[in-house]
């Protein structure tokens, strides 16, 4: 029945690879966990068994555009489906109701967010929902790239409707696939279906930066028509490129989470409907694309993960034509990737998974055979060369680096650790600057010894450094590189390292542009720019209501040593000097002070220990009781607010927060001042 299905409905006279087995055992009623590579048929195999049985089949899908397309698609081809969104007219709600309660609703298509919903949870109950299929499963996964918290309601949900449950997801490592399974079928491991993750149509590359916006136009250039994505790490960078690409004569719009909603949906409708026409954008733009055509996805800054790479690089070449990718990537991207995972709110453990997360990409990046290998056996693949990527076009030169990368190291030791890349340089160049005259670094034993190598080939040595996870940067040292474990042996002497002599690039001629601190400050000026974001973020204003660039650029310069020094800057008043001069000085002279302004004004009495155990309580509710609520929060001012008044009941919390906030913390917040 289902292959007359496929033909009669769908218009397709054979199954594509692997979709059979799965549409079979869906149809049959077994649970499921299907891994298929993008646009390799997933939804196929959860509509086609919706028509071979009986009864509504509930999709669980992440985004309304992605559900809107599929409903249409269906529909053209005389498939009675609907969906349940925000985004519906009356109208439209009412067409679904009217399906459901005559019967004829087939699929049903439902945003996670909604299964929150009582009314949702009694439509369901009667409505005769047969089984139930998630698309994008890996959204359940608390510490991925996607997590959409609601998905935590899907294994509840199946478990009241007592139906089987078909999970299907193109983006799962391992550990993310053990995660979908315990959460989405916690009685009874599912029958899995691992069909590979190959995009044999799709050619991969990695290229350092070296003057990254001449890059991305180049690729461009040679590509004039073709429908693309350029991802950017920033808004600001997706609009400033997209103009580049504009005035270099292509269509190109900008994407990103800063926009308006009709913005956003204005752009996603043109790159849709509009051949040739390319978008930049940040990551929020892409899950739930279903664009055949695209021919090209680059990356202008180094994505988060191999997942989100191969999940983005996934929404070229959907057709099965022939696509291209091109990844860029430098030792600053490292340094970010590296710092958030660091500075983030994860555990330990957690930081240890995300880091060699990054050091998986990293390998990827700095690859010395065949890319597609190593991206496959990443997520547990395996395949021959493949004659599709730059590393199969062209083999990089490999040379012994094992002397370079222990004059790096050595360097690193001798000055204790505490010193970025760019400091470790002039030293290793023989450099004469003032920091190495202060620090009295032309003495050390390494000053001098890599002249051989100009300063943007050892930059490119210490990036493939970072890559090798040989160093890493701290960031209570203002991202000052230190030595992990992996590179003992090399300094020792006991283990020997090949670099890539493809990617030791010279330094790119650049027009002399000013900047705003000398390379010797930068560290520091980015740690002032840290101090100002938290305290503004505290006061829920704009940062330059705490100082302004030129005042931290001033600090940065001079490096004022006590309060008198500090007032003396140009922008500082008594009241900013009273307010902030502790906690600016604290950073300049490496004591940083860690505990909150809000906080420091209650040191000493009681409501300061009151004020930590609601900060506590505060963050375990942020997501509610069951950690699966839409995110809510207290500013510090209003967490002190209740410290100091303590209020003894409902009412007088609402007087001090609102009604949705007593709601969510005041039981828990009444508990600890009753305590008191």
């Amino acid at each position: 029945m289902p292959a007359d299905l496929l033909k009669s409905v769908f218009g397709h006279d054979a199954f594509r690879a692997g979709q059979q087995e799965i549409v079979e055992a869906v149809t049959q009623g077994r649970d499921v966990l299907a891994i298929m590579p993008t646009g390799g048929g997933k939804s196929l195999c959860f509509q086609l068994p919706a028509l071979a049985r009986g009864g509504v089949t509930l999709v669980v899908s992440p985004l309304i555009a992605l559900m809107r397309d599929q409903v249409a698609a269906l529909r053209a081809i005389g498939v009675c489906a609907g969906a349940l969104t925000s985004g519906n007219t009356e109208e439209e709600t009412e067409e679904v109701f009217q399906a459901l309660d005559a019967g004829r609703l087939k699929l049903l298509y439902v945003a996670p967010e909604r299964l929150g919903n009582i009314g949702t949870r009694r439509l369901l109950s009667r409505v005769g929902v047969s089984f139930i299929a998630v698309d994008e499963a890996h959204c359940v996964s608390q510490w991925g790239h996607d997590f959409r918290p609601d998905y935590l309601r899907i294994g509840e949900l199946r478990a009241a409707l007592d139906v089987p449950l078909a999970a299907f997801t193109a983006t799962a490592d391992p550990e993310t696939q053990t995660e979908i399974i315990a959460r989405l079928f916690p009685e009874q491991a599912p029958d899995v279906f691992l069909q590979g993750f190959d995009r044999p149509n799709i050619h991969l590359a990695f290229a350092p930066k070296n003057g990254p916006r001449q890059q991305v136009l180049k690729f461009a250039a040679s590509r004039k028509g073709q429908s693309g994505i350029v991802y950017c790490g920033t808004r600001s960078k997706c609009e400033t490129l997209a103009q580049a690409l504009c005035e270099a004569g292509h269509g190109a719009i900008f994407y990103h989470a800063g926009m308006d909603a009709e913005e956003r949906r204005i752009a996603e409708r043109r790159f849709q409907l509009e051949d040739g026409l390319i978008v930049v954008a940040t990551v929020a733009f892409g899950m739930g694309i279903d664009k055949p055509d695209i021919r090209f996805v680059v990356h202008a800054d180094l994505p988060k993960s191999i997942e989100s790479y191969y999940q983005e690089i996934g929404r070229a070449g959907r057709d099965g034509a022939p696509a291209e990718t091109l990844t860029l990537y430098g030792a600053d991207d490292i340094r970010l990737r590296r710092g958030q995972i660091d500075e983030g709110q994860a555990p330990a453990d957690r930081k240890d998974a995300d880091h060699g997360r990054l050091n998986a990409l990293l390998g990827l990046a700095e690859a010395r055979r065949c890319r597609r290998r190593v991206l496959l056996r990443y997520f547990g693949d395996e395949t021959e060369a493949c004659g599709n990527c730059d590393l199969c076009d062209r083999p990089p030169k490999l040379f012994d680096g094992t002397q370079h990368v222990r004059m790096a190291l050595s360097a690193i030791l001798r000055t204790g650790e505490y010193f970025g890349a760019g400091h470790l340089i002039d030293i290793l160049r023989g450099t004469d600057t003032p920091k190495v005259r202060e620090r009295g670094h032309g003495d050390l034993p390494t000053y001098g010894v890599g002249k051989d190598y100009s300063k943007g080939e050892w930059q490119a040595v210490f990036r493939q450094m970072m890559g090798y996870d040989l160093v890493r940067p701290d960031m209570e040292r203002f991202g000052a590189l230190r030595m992990t474990d992996a590179a003992r042996p090399i300094l020792r002497d006991e283990a020997k390292i090949e670099l890539r002599q493809d990617t030791i690039v010279k330094a790119p001629r650049r027009v002399a542009v000013k900047t705003l601190v000398g390379d010797e400050d930068e560290a520091l000026f980015s740690a002032l720019k840290a101090k100002r974001r938290a305290l503004a973020e505290a006061l829920n204003a704009p940062a330059y209501v705490v100082f302004a660039d030129a005042v931290l650029i001033e600090m940065a310069r001079q490096k004022p040593k006590d309060l008198d020094a500090f007032a003396q800057l140009s922008g500082v008043g008594a009241v900013k000097l009273e307010r902030y001069g502790a906690e600016f000085l604290g950073v300049i002279n490496g004591a940083v002070d860690a505990v909150h302004p809000t906080r420091r004004k209650l040191a000493g009495r009681d409501a300061g220990v009151i004020f930590d155990q609601l900060q506590a309580s505060a963050l375990e509710l942020a997501r509610g009781p069951h950690g699966v609520d839409k995110p809510l929060s207290l500013t510090t001012a209003q967490i002190a607010k209740v410290a100091q008044v303590r209020p003894q009941d409902m009412a007088g919390l609402e007087r001090l927060l609102d009604e949705k906030r007593a709601e969510r913390f005041g039981v828990a917040f009444l508990d600890i001042l009753g305590a008191e």
